[in-house]
């Protein structure tokens, strides 16, 4: 994985800490993307990494018309940046059933779809939208992570069945996210993902069968896209979502993915308290928390420092190379998980041809924009 530091003409100018969108880098991410998904058609990214309605537009203008979410911010976020085809692919409950009416009835021009893998979220959803329109629902479909989705044939067929039935749903075929598959060896990896994909074409050559059809699979996620993309099946959709910015977390597992950074935390040095350690101000309120202390973040420039302090707004490496630096120094950092890095941020600067001319709004971080 490249880890070139940005050169940024005009960075004495930036707030820190801040993320900043490497525009060049990005724009390869995508081009990239394309060229591993084989053509445009067979794609639905995940908007969860960005979350920006400007990304969502440069993807739209590449030819990229379908989109994958997870909230409903995200969804109004891609509706508004001009998506006609949003898969929301999470299970409505509570509240957020109402919110898919008020969703079709904003929007009365985008395929709106969602997933579900529980016979009472299917009956509610069918009594609620029934006013409005048809709504798509995708099966939830379980391969090994045990997170959300069905791993029985008979039950999955009871549901489907359920929701080729059920007034105001309209069957749109599986969901089969596999975010357990982190195997490094590709080989291995690939064995894991096809292990994955037999079960959903199984019980899509059955449920066609029975008379119900199964037009789209959604599979996977980053990890298992160059796997899914050698697939000539019909039905596949492909929904890579970090590789449009990339980070070390994938970097790592996945190092034959030809992805490179495209978002970069700016920080800068705050404090030198001792002759061996510096203190930078990307605390854990401005990078995600989810990966193991001390391995949030990487410094290609302090590779082998070690972070033995993480507080909400403080980090303190310690390397022999703190002579180096003096208060006020810039340092950019590569985050270990960007799509929550993202969301901790209202906004982020773009960069091109080495200065930052503009920021883009994270419009989509925020539970709710206005349904």
């Amino acid at each position: 994985m490249r880890t070139d530091v940005p050169q940024i003409a005009n960075v004495a100018e930036l707030l820190s800490p801040s993320l900043v969108v490497i525009r060049e880098a990005m724009d390869r991410n995508l081009r990239q993307m394309i060229a591993i998904a084989g053509t445009v058609n067979r794609l639905r990214p995940h908007c969860k990494t960005h979350k920006m309605a400007e990304v969502t537009k440069i993807e739209l203008g590449l030819g990229i018309t379908k989109h994958k979410c997870a909230t409903f911010a995200e969804a109004e976020m891609l509706a508004n940046a001009g998506v006609k085809d949003i898969f929301l692919a999470y299970n409505l409950v509570g509240p957020n059933i109402g919110r898919a009416v008020r969703f079709l009835e904003k929007f009365p021009d985008v395929q709106f779809s969602v997933t579900a893998d529980d016979v009472a979220m299917i009956d509610a959803l069918s009594v609620a939208i029934q006013s409005v329109r048809d709504i798509g629902v995708a099966l939830d479909l379980d391969t090994g992570l045990h997170r959300t989705g069905v791993n029985d044939p008979q039950r999955a067929a009871a549901l489907y069945q359920r929701i080729a039935e059920a007034p105001g749903l309209q069957p749109l075929g599986f969901h089969l996210y596999d975010g357990q598959n982190h195997q490094t060896p590709l080989d291995e990896r690939t064995a894991a993902v096809m292990q994955g994909w037999e079960f959903a074409r199984k019980l899509r050559d059955d449920f066609v069968a029975r008379g119900w059809p199964v037009p789209r699979i959604v599979c996977g996620g980053t990890g298992s896209f160059p796997v899914f993309a050698k697939l000539t099946d019909p039905a596949v959709e492909l929904s890579p979502g970090t590789c449009v910015f990339h980070d070390t977390g994938y970097g790592t597992a996945f190092p034959e993915m030809d992805f490179e950074p495209a978002l970069w935390i700016l920080t800068r040095v705050v404090s030198r308290p001792t002759a061996d350690r510096l203190t930078v101000d990307v605390g854990n309120k401005a990078v995600a928390s989810d990966p193991p202390k001390g391995q949030r973040v990487f410094f290609p420039d302090l590779p082998e420092a070690e972070q033995v302090t993480h507080n909400e707004e403080h980090l303190v490496l310690q390397t022999p190379l703190a002579k180096n630096y003096r208060v006020g120094d810039v340092l950019f950092a590569i985050p270990k998980h960007v799509c929550p890095t993202t969301a901790l941020h209202k906004r982020v600067y773009v960069a091109e041809a080495g200065r930052v001319t503009g920021q883009w709004e994270v419009t989509s971080r925020d539970r709710q924009i206005t349904i």
